[in-house]
């Protein structure tokens, strides 16, 4: 059964290097320009350290802190250490935002989970289309002709103005739906 959050969660997925990220770059300032206040949750396969040596925060994980959090005026900055084998679970990770400051939660990967999804393809890869096995993709954002005819709409991945349309949309219908308000 699919995780039904408090705020709606779109999942953007694809194959590593397809162009996610640089999408959800380009949508965020036009779905904030629609007035819809975005969160987003990656999921990576690699290691990875966003914490700089030699700064007070790393000193800190590197001393052995299980959890460092740094605030100032500006941002605040949460770093956990894993096991490096357990997966974070998309519903614990939901769980850690402030719900009461977002519209939408925009998920890159998390490729398994049960959520709505848009698949970001780029034909001249030619990886198969993620799509024709996962009924959870309402759109496939595409930056050519996919060269099937597909159930689900075809967005143009280089136009971010049309995708948020869509997705202010698709907010509206999935509100009216559970009877909500729209975003």
């Amino acid at each position: 059964m699919p995780y039904t959050p408090p705020v709606p969660l779109l999942g953007f997925v694809a194959p590593s290097g397809t162009g996610k990220t640089t999408l959800l770059t380009r949508l965020i300032p036009a779905l904030n320009a629609r007035g819809v206040r975005c969160a987003a949750i990656k999921h990576s396969h690699h290691d990875f350290d966003i914490d700089i040596p030699g700064k007070d925060s790393h000193r800190l994980r590197a001393a052995g802190a299980r959890q460092v959090l740094l605030a100032s005026p500006h941002r605040v900055f949460s770093v956990e250490e894993g096991d490096g084998r357990t997966e974070p679970r998309l519903h614990d990770l939901v769980g850690r935002l402030d719900l009461s400051a977002v519209d939408l939660i925009l998920v890159e990967g998390f490729r398994q989970e049960r959520l709505p999804k848009i698949e970001v393809h780029r034909p001249e890869r030619g990886t198969a289309l993620l799509c024709q096995e996962d009924d959870d993709i309402v759109a496939l954002a595409c930056d050519a002709d996919p060269g099937q005819r597909l159930a689900i709409p075809l967005l143009p991945m280089n136009e971010p103005d049309a995708i948020a349309d869509f997705i202010v949309g698709w907010m509206r219908a999935a509100a009216a739906v559970a009877g909500g308000a729209d975003p």
